[in-house]
């Protein structure tokens, strides 16, 4: 039950559900486009992605000097039924939406469509 509960403690951050969310509703994106929206610095964004990153719950991808991440869960895993179960909850708050919208602000801000991020 180790592994499970590493994986609840890792919802337990408000900075993390939000970045899984940011993830949920794109493909992939640049730390600094999680920067941007969240309000936080590099740091205390690349740490808590590579927490998750440890976890399985996302991957990353070199550009130049950013790192990109989107999800990696396997369809059918714990994680998976966990994130779909995070998706419904988040889904219906006002603050979640925000959020949702706010990125989609900060990427139109740098001219870039739903399909494209890069910083």
């Amino acid at each position: 039950m180790k592994k499970e509960a590493q994986l609840f403690k890792s919802l337990a951050d408000e900075t993390r559900l939000k970045m899984l969310w940011l993830l949920m509703g794109r493909e992939e994106l640049c730390v600094c486009d999680i920067m941007g929206v969240l309000g936080t610095t590099q740091s205390k964004a690349s740490r808590h992605l590579r927490y998750l990153y440890h976890l399985g719950w996302v991957s990353d991808r070199r550009d130049g000097v950013w790192m990109n991440y989107r999800l990696s869960v396997a369809p059918g895993s714990p994680e998976d039924k966990q994130l779909k179960l995070l998706a419904e909850i988040l889904g219906s708050r006002p603050e979640a939406q925000a959020l949702r919208g706010r990125m989609e602000q900060w990427l139109a801000s740098k001219g870039q469509s739903k399909d494209a991020a890069a910083c």
